[in-house]
């Protein structure tokens, strides 16, 4: 089987858990490394910046946004990016969706910026109301399969645990990965480290 066949059949088997995730609600829980002592993704209250040796470099994150127009994370190379992943299904995304666009007012002067990954809405109709509803300024890739989240290292992004935000720093490394919700007092110290840094 070649690579690209394999992608597609562990994408099918993450799809599978995720659709079964859905009836209950959001997937949950830290992502782990492997290694036991290996960084990886914790809660928002045990979340740390990681040292820039450790930290791995995000993939080069591309697609549609949720009005059709193409959109990439390489586009914000030089910026800070808080990276969400959410479902307007996802009764944690819906909490901490105020929490984000106040960040997102807060830390544009400093050089952040936000952007969104939406899962599992099967079309872009739901996750575009929910931008109305809460009021998000920031762009969001359409991912209904969840295939972008593949190319994440799995410590730091569980495709299982939404929402679930990274912090990348400016030459596109994952400084901060969290697992859970978020809110803008517990999350906006740490990217204001990320934002502080020389490079």
């Amino acid at each position: 089987m070649t690579a690209r066949g394999h992608r597609r059949g562990a994408a099918a088997a993450v799809l599978l858990f995720l659709l079964a995730l859905a009836a209950t609600g959001c997937g949950g829980g830290d992502a782990t490394g492997a290694g036991g002592g290996a960084p990886g993704a914790g809660t928002i209250g045990t979340a740390a910046v990681l040292p820039v040796a450790e930290r791995p470099s995000a993939p080069d994150t591309a697609g549609r946004d949720l009005t059709g127009r193409d959109l990439a994370l390489r586009s914000y190379r030089g910026k800070v990016v808080v990276l969400n992943v959410w479902g307007s299904w996802c009764a944690p995304c819906r909490a901490e969706a105020a929490e984000l666009e106040a960040l997102r007012g807060a830390a544009a002067p400093r050089g952040v910026e936000l952007l969104g990954v939406n899962v599992r809405d099967r079309s872009t109709g739901p996750a575009r109301e929910f931008e109305r509803t809460y009021g998000l300024r920031y762009p969001s890739i359409h991912d209904p399969d969840g295939m972008l989240l593949l190319d994440f290292p799995p410590a730091l992004l569980n495709p299982q645990a939404i929402p679930s935000t990274l912090v990348i720093d400016r030459q596109g490394r994952i400084a901060v990965a969290v697992s859970g919700p978020v809110t803008r007092a517990q999350l906006e110290p740490l990217v204001d480290r990320v934002a502080g840094e020389d490079g």
